[in-house]
């Protein structure tokens, strides 16, 4: 049974990082890189590069990564290794196979809107697999260990952004510049928007005796946060950690998941929080961190 739990889970992990991929070779290849629009992160600078070399967006995205996949190895270690190689080699083929087809619309600013629409939406799906589809994706993964208070959708549109000037620099056409920008500001948004979900979470109170491990795999595995509490059983008088966690109603699953495989006799206690101010939710200012 538990052979067959981990193959399943291993398929969903791979058929999400094949799914994310795709989606997002075709925003690239069937939107915007038809339509001159520079989306920003190492896939821009691949775009740029193309406009000199004889080599494809998804042939120089693939060398590019090659040197930053290596940093992102060392820190995330195997499991990095095996789902973001496949996500980014699989994403460069699928750039080259599906840029003669593009582009589907020769408007501009639908190219951008469906474009970020679709990158943010398959970046999404490779990143909640642990996984990234490589570049800027590797480096804000890599800012998020060390930083996790600080957006993701914000951090994409600072190193994106860096990329965007540099193509209206190159190229010396402000235009494609301020449509790659509403391309990113939508791809951040809806980045956010499914990272974070509204302000609504769920409040779990874990009562277990390997709370240390239970906490290491909800923070490792979902990049959430976990407090230990001192607390005493009432009945024994002996003294217990009580983990308490919140998570996002859609992180909830998995999360009961890992709970049950870790100590099935475990007492989890879970209620709704209406609205969460801290790390990953809102500031105490109103605004998203």
């Amino acid at each position: 049974m538990r052979k067959f739990n981990k193959f399943t889970a291993n398929f969903k992990t791979l058929f999400f990082c094949t799914l994310g991929s795709v989606i997002y070779a075709a925003a690239v290849s069937l939107f915007l890189d038809p339509n001159g629009i520079v989306p920003g992160g190492f896939t821009g600078i691949a775009m740029i590069l193309g406009r000199f070399l004889p080599l494809q967006t998804g042939t120089l995205s693939l060398i590019l990564n090659i040197p930053l996949l290596a940093v992102g190895i060392f820190i995330f270690g195997a499991k990095f290794l095996a789902t973001t190689v496949y996500s980014v080699a699989l994403s460069s083929v699928f750039m080259n196979l599906l840029l003669p087809f593009g582009p589907l619309t020769d408007d501009i600013l639908l190219a951008s809107l469906a474009g970020g629409a679709l990158m943010a939406a398959g970046l999404e799906l490779v990143l909640l697999q642990g996984a990234t589809t490589g570049g800027t994706d590797v480096i804000v993964k890599i800012i998020r260990k060390y930083f996790r208070g600080i957006s993701a959708g914000k951090l994409f549109i600072i190193t994106d952004g860096m990329i965007v000037l540099l193509s209206i620099f190159v190229f010396k056409n402000i235009d494609s510049g301020l449509y790659a920008a509403i391309c990113i500001i939508v791809s951040s948004s809806l980045m956010d928007m499914m990272l974070y979900g509204r302000d609504q979470a769920k409040l779990i109170i874990i009562i277990s005796d390997r709370q240390e491990e239970i906490t290491e795999r909800l923070m490792g595995e979902l990049d959430v946060g976990a407090t230990l509490l001192e607390g005493r059983g009432a009945y024994s008088g002996s003294g217990k950690q009580v983990v308490l966690c919140v998570v996002k109603k859609w992180l909830l699953g998995r999360a009961l998941k890992i709970i049950k495989s870790v100590d099935n006799r475990s007492f989890s206690i879970i209620s709704t929080a209406s609205e969460v101010f801290g790390e990953g939710y809102k500031a105490h200012d109103g605004e998203t961190l």
